[in-house]
């Protein structure tokens, strides 16, 4: 018996190119790059990276904004066996240096904003440094998209699907930012959408092309010979406008999108094509999902739970997302879940990342003895679905007790005085820790201390209920997954005299 074909993502490419060559494969506003197209570009990324000496394994740097050619280069050095490590384009030089030099990189390839900057900073880190080029015709023989570069099919013998794929660089919000490896294998198989799945999808992506989500979304729509059609900046209107002329039939926006798509009136453009929508990463209050059910019938939405480190964790289907209010849902299949001795949530399945880049330490406190410990802390109920209800390093310890500030801005959430809120703990002499509500007042309300007291009386217990509360026209949010930036809130709160309730 031969042995099956190694899952490598360059195959996925290659072979939607056979099947599907006419098929759109991404699309951005009025650009489309069809998977044959895909397939010829791809290649001659590979065969350029090639001819600039890189070999499988070496990691190549991409300085990018959003852009069609950003997912070529992905597929590209999914071919030649280069591991793709995408930085955040909004970063300045100095920052760029700092980051990527955790990935002792082989390449810069930037863009042409960042074509100018990309030089000193491959001096800095002692490397090459290349310009990406423009699909529509590149007349550069030094860009690797090049039109006159070789571009038949680039196939790579030595490269194995335990073989690195990519690196996503964390957002280091606990300290200095990590690179996650993921394999090709564990890439195929996070994006594996059955082999009964008959309609190509065309998924509009919300997600800055340096974010994991945005090259899940591509290669989950890639497994149906679909399209990816990206959205430059999370805008209600152009992601409206997305789904209107791709004719998208699914929509994934983390929960602080959807509301701004519900705010833009999306019922004065045709979202008749969607049939998906999905969301997760924060909580996902009821009213959100309760609307998006009557704003866009004849949809279902599911929720997801996971990370860049272990793809997905848990989800909750369609047929529970009303009956199971706070729930992320069942694990994913082919995902062991269980909750360690002190309520943390731990993972095991074969879509985990590899390893925190050359950081031994870091990768030897996620992963032991095959299971990822999330950090986060959980629940599972009679039926074991999961409720997430914090993270362990944002546990609030106060007067000897522990407090979930999930647990308590869901109890406040419903305020009608409250649009959003955040709690973290402050320091206190006396305490600890304080419970501090961070408030974004609803329109024409201020809520006072004693009402949001008040508001949780036998919802939480009274060690839970917030002790200061501070008033804020917005909370700071990571910009790819929108999710609240503590630390910060609480830097900028310890440094204010308490507010009046």
């Amino acid at each position: 018996m031969s042995p099956a074909s190694p899952l490598l993502v360059g195959d996925l490419i290659r072979r939607n190119a056979r099947a599907a060559a006419r098929r759109p494969a991404a699309s951005l506003a009025g650009q489309v790059v069809s998977h044959g197209e895909l397939d010829l570009a791809a290649n001659r990324v590979a065969w350029a990276l090639r001819g600039l000496g890189l070999g499988p394994g070496d990691r190549v740097v991409a300085w990018a904004d959003t852009c069609l050619e950003q997912l070529v280069l992905f597929a590209g050095m999914a071919k030649h066996g280069a591991v793709f490590a995408p930085l955040d384009a909004r970063l300045g030089p100095a920052e760029a240096i700092d980051v990527a030099r955790i990935a002792r990189p082989h390449l810069i390839v930037a863009d042409a904003p960042r074509a100018a900057a990309a030089g000193p900073v491959a001096e800095a880190l002692g490397v090459r440094a290349a310009r990406l080029g423009r699909l529509e015709g590149e007349d550069d023989p030094a860009a690797l998209l090049y039109a006159g570069g070789r571009s038949d099919d680039y196939a790579e013998p030595r490269l194995a699907e335990t073989d690195p794929h990519v690196m996503f660089f964390t957002s280091g919000s606990t300290g200095r930012p990590k690179a996650v490896v993921i394999s090709h294998r564990a890439n195929t198989l996070r994006s594996f959408q059955g082999v009964f799945r008959d309609v190509p999808e065309i998924s509009v992506c919300m997600f800055p092309l340096f974010h994991m989500a945005g090259f899940t979304l591509a290669l989950s729509a890639w497994q149906t010979r679909g399209e990816l059609a990206v959205v430059p900046g999370a805008n209600a209107d152009a992601i409206l406008d997305a789904v209107v002329r791709r004719r998208a039939n699914r929509l994934y926006c983390i929960p602080s999108i959807w509301k701004r798509i519900l705010a833009a009136d999306p019922r004065r453009v045709d979202t008749s094509s969607l049939r998906e929508l999905d969301t997760g990463t924060s909580a996902v209050p009821q009213e959100l999902l309760l609307e998006l059910k009557a704003v866009f019938p004849g949809t279902t939405t599911r929720i997801y739970y996971g990370s860049t480190e272990c793809g997905s964790a848990a989800a909750l289907p369609d047929a529970d997302v009303l009956r199971k209010p706070g729930s992320v849902g069942p694990p994913s299949p082919g995902v062991d879940l269980r909750i360690s001795d002190a309520g943390e949530i731990l993972v095991r399945s074969a879509y985990l990342m590899d390893g925190y880049f050359e950081d031994p330490v870091a990768t030897g406190a996620a992963l032991r003895d095959g299971w990822f410990y999330t950090g986060d802390l959980g629940e599972l109920d009679d039926e074991g679905y999961l409720r997430v209800v914090g993270r362990i390093k944002e546990v609030i310890r106060t007067g000897g007790e522990s407090v979930a500030p999930a647990e308590v801005e869901a109890a406040l959430a419903d305020h009608p005085a409250v649009a959003e809120v955040a709690v973290v703990g402050i320091p206190d002499p006396q305490w600890g820790e304080i419970v501090c509500a961070v408030v974004v007042a609803a329109r024409g309300a201020a809520p006072t201390l004693p009402d949001l007291q008040k508001h949780t009386e036998g919802r939480i217990a009274g060690f839970k209920k917030p002790r200061r509360l501070e008033l804020v026209d917005a909370l700071p949010r990571t910009p790819a997954t929108g999710q609240v930036q503590r630390t910060i809130l609480v830097q900028r709160i310890a440094m204010r005299e308490p507010a009046s309730g």
